[in-house]
């Protein structure tokens, strides 16, 4: 999100303001007013020595950061005010770093100023909330679950559930996954803690951790927060939704729609009320109540076209495609037919079995985010239907119609043809067509990687090198490459990687997997201690497995390895599959965490 809505929209200050909470400013009570023009020598060699307030130095900084942020360079602003709080220790010019940092939409800055904020004002709420929002930006979701458990602790309201439903509905959808054991464990931890039940907002913290452990398959433990909340919030609607969503998933679909029932009553204006209880009415295979439900919601929302797809995703997902197809009705045969209209319509022909009708509505679909799920489920459809060289055709022509999507309809086929164990057949593809567009560098790029994964070096190089000289700054072609010659560690090409990521980093400098290599190459050449802050960097913006490994192996060199296992027990207990750690613990053993397999 634009970082400007992370704090409310104030101005900035004013600097006299600023300048009066610093307090006991020095003047000169030997100038006592003419011309500057007409005193000799340094006008401030008698002056006294300046022992509180501000000196030359502190004014020059203040005034040059105010009027950095008058003409609109907040960053020039932001460091300003940062350098000021450091030298004055007033937590004033830090909130004010901070906000000029948002103007500039400065995520290092807004940091840094948060962090010397919270430094200085403990007990402010607001640079927890900051800080909070700039981990999850970047992907590290157990610092800002820390920084909301921080602001709960100090009696505020750290929107636990808030964060925990954002988490859940994250988790497993991209490379980005929630660790939802790990933040569940940070959870009970906090609850654990004597005193906990008397902080004012202790039901919040009850139903984040509800929800967490529900999404983990821990209904039992989910109940029990849930029990508690309503003992203490009855009339909470954040409980009766979380009760409704945990009703239906473990089937209890009557306590679903009672729960949802009561939540409305609640609030009766909350959609999500309304779309659990038709779903709750779907399961009960009450279709006629719950198009009642979904109609009502339509007319309370004057037919909002948006809602009305998801109402009828909603129906074609539970399995009810004529009820969705009513939903869809009124939009066919409009001027402007939305995307994921034509591939709901799809998905309804495809249910009922008619897959010629799908087919036409899924190619209906136009350019746009919905263009390529739509073919990759239409060429899915035709293969499942036994159909491969209509599906292949039918890619083929689309490729002809869409240039624009020539690239990614190839390695769609390609990738249709490695699930089906057709290696060959799409190689074969792919030789064929970067033959007749040599210059294709995302075919370039996706050859060299499939030569990466059978072990072909020579192929992968060569690839990337003619994808080099089309496009000298292409940051993955460099980053494929230096980190490969890294990672295999090749005699006499190690200084070859460097430079080559080296020129990565320059046109990407805060891509974490450039970042990754950074460090890796710096390990490999025998600079641990180098290592170590470009893997923390990149383990911070993505904490996936390949980079943890690396950090882990690092931190470890520098014989720091009790952080090691941390980083090691953390990536085993959020996924199953960690083929890289495991590797890792192969060859160094003594790594293994306490109590792993």
């Amino acid at each position: 999100m634009p970082f400007r809505s992370l704090l409310s929209g104030s101005p900035l200050l004013p600097l006299a303001a600023t300048v009066v909470l610093l307090s006991g400013c020095q003047s000169s009570s030997t100038f006592q007013g003419g011309s500057p023009s007409l005193l000799s020598g340094d006008p401030m060699r008698s002056a006294p020595p300046i022992t509180h307030g501000l000196d030359a130095e502190g004014l020059r900084t203040l005034l040059a950061a105010e009027l950095a942020g008058q003409r609109g360079d907040y960053r020039y602003a932001s460091q300003g005010y940062l350098q000021a709080s450091q030298r004055y220790s007033v937590p004033a010019l830090a909130e004010r770093a901070a906000f000029a940092a948002r103007f500039g939409e400065d995520m290092a800055l807004m940091e840094a100023s948060a962090l010397r904020w919270r430094e200085l004002a403990p007990q402010a709420e607001t640079p927890n909330r900051l800080l909070a929002s700039i981990s999850l930006q970047r992907g590290d979701w157990l610092d800002s679950l820390e920084q909301r458990l921080a602001i709960t602790q100090g009696g505020g309201n750290g929107e636990l559930t808030a964060f925990a439903e954002l988490a859940v509905a994250e988790s497993g959808t991209n490379s980005n996954t929630a660790p939802l054991s790990l933040l569940a464990g940070l959870l009970r931890e906090h609850l654990a803690q004597p005193g906990a039940e008397q902080l004012e907002y202790h039901s919040d913290a009850l139903l984040a951790t509800a929800l967490f452990e529900a999404a983990l398959g821990n209904t039992r433990q989910a109940q029990t927060h849930l029990d508690d909340v309503a003992q203490l919030e009855p009339e909470s609607a954040a409980l009766w939704l979380a009760q409704a969503r945990l009703a239906l998933e473990a089937g209890d679909v009557q306590t679903a729609r009672r729960a949802a029932q009561k939540g409305l009553s609640i609030a009766p204006d909350e959609v999500r009320f309304i779309l659990l209880l038709a779903q709750a009415e779907i399961r009960l295979n009450n279709i006629a109540a719950a198009e009642v439900q979904t109609n009502a919601l339509l007319e309370s929302h004057g037919g909002n076209q948006e809602l009305r797809l998801a109402l009828a995703q909603l129906y074609l997902e539970e399995g009810h495609s004529e009820p969705a197809y009513r939903l869809l009705q009124p939009l066919i045969g409009q001027d402007n037919v939305p995307n994921f209209a034509y591939y709901l319509l799809g998905g309804i022909a495809q249910s009922q079995g008619d897959i010629d009708n799908a087919l036409l509505y899924y190619r209906q679909v136009s350019e746009g985010s919905e263009f390529l799920p739509a073919r990759a489920t239409a060429a899915k459809m035709l293969i499942e239907d036994n159909r491969l060289i209509d599906a292949r055709a039918f890619l083929r022509i689309e490729r002809m119609r869409y240039e624009n999507y020539f690239g990614d309809l190839v390695a769609l086929e390609v990738q249709l043809l490695d699930e089906m164990n057709q290696q060959e057949e799409a190689s074969a593809l792919l030789d064929r067509e970067l033959t007749r567009t040599p210059d294709d560098i995302n075919l370039l790029y996706l050859r060299a990687m499939r030569s990466w994964e059978t072990g072909n070096l020579a192929g992968m190089e060569q690839d990337l090198r003619k994808l080099l000289r089309i496009e000298p700054n292409n940051a993955n072609a460099l980053n494929a490459l230096g980190y490969t010659l890294a990672d295999l560690n090749l005699p006499g090409r190690l200084e070859e990687a460097r430079m080559l990521i080296e020129r990565a980093y320059e046109v990407a400098p805060n891509n974490p997997a450039v970042l990754d290599s950074m460090g890796w190459i710096h390990f490999r050449l025998g600079k641990p201690d180098e290592a170590l802050a470009w893997l923390e960097s990149a383990y911070q913006q993505m904490p996936d497995q390949e980079i943890a490994a690396h950090l882990a192996e690092v931190l470890h060199a520098l014989e720091r390895s009790d952080e090691a296992r941390d980083i090691i027990s953390r990536i085993m207990q959020r996924t199953s599959q960690h083929p890289l750690i495991d590797d890792l613990l192969e060859r160094h053993p003594e790594l293994t965490p306490a109590g792993a397999p």
